[in-house]
């Protein structure tokens, strides 16, 4: 049975020849539509953090950089900019269509690369065998942007939500608890998950099929770039 390239979940009924779970291919959706707003935030924290009080009185041999380099790195040619145009790039290589056109500021850029993957998100699902490492960098890359604008403690994986949805399928977000916290909740229907309860999460670790509620609609195959 094949996998979803992600989260490595088995696929069935009519998802059972893509190459990413209805799940994934919605939080890819979500990624690639905060990512613009994460590289204009990220401007904002170019400077570097202060050094320590008492760090050391002997002069450094190296003057320290005026910026922060991790943060430069993500806003960078090579940064988010890089990663979605190179992905872009690959897609109209493989589609044989003409190479993306690459014009305006890298904020500009960032918007229509991160667009026309997300526009053709739904190919990229069912038809890319190169889909799952793709939803992969994308989810890495906003983790990263997101451990600078918006650090959050540890999580620990609990499993996936069983609340039934409409057609009686579970609704089957993961469902994170974060260190310290007395409950855990969908991110996906809200429930509230008590510590009592995450025993019986963690047994239910693969609940058939739990996206399947959750699929978004096909588009057909005149696709937009």
């Amino acid at each position: 049975m094949a996998q979803c390239g992600l989260c490595e979940r088995d696929l069935a009924g009519d998802r059972a020849e893509h190459h990413l779970c209805a799940g994934c291919t919605r939080a890819t959706a979500e990624r690639l539509a905060r990512l613009p707003a994460l590289h204009t935030v990220l401007g904002a924290f170019l400077a570097p953090a202060p050094r320590p009080a008492g760090a050391g009185s002997t002069r450094p041999a190296e003057a320290p950089l005026p910026v922060d380099e991790t943060v430069l790195n993500l806003r960078g040619p090579g940064g988010i900019v890089g990663v979605l145009e190179d992905w872009r790039a690959a897609l109209h290589a493989d589609l044989e269509w003409e190479p993306p056109r690459i014009t305006g500021t890298i904020t500009d850029r960032v918007t229509a690369a991160a667009n026309g993957l997300a526009v053709n998100l739904p190919w990229i699902a069912s038809s890319w065998p190169t889909a799952g490492d793709f939803a992969r960098e994308i989810r890495d890359l906003e983790h990263a942007a997101i451990s600078i604008v918006d650090p959050t403690p540890r999580q620990r994986r609990l499993g996936h939500c069983l609340t039934p949805t409409a057609d009686g399928t579970p609704c089957g977000a993961v469902v994170h608890v974060t260190q310290g916290a007395t409950t855990a909740r969908c991110p996906w229907c809200g429930t509230h998950w008590p510590p009592a309860t995450w025993g019986t999460l963690a047994a239910h670790h693969n609940p058939e099929e739990a996206h399947a509620g959750h699929a978004p609609a096909e588009q057909s195959v005149t696709l937009g770039r």
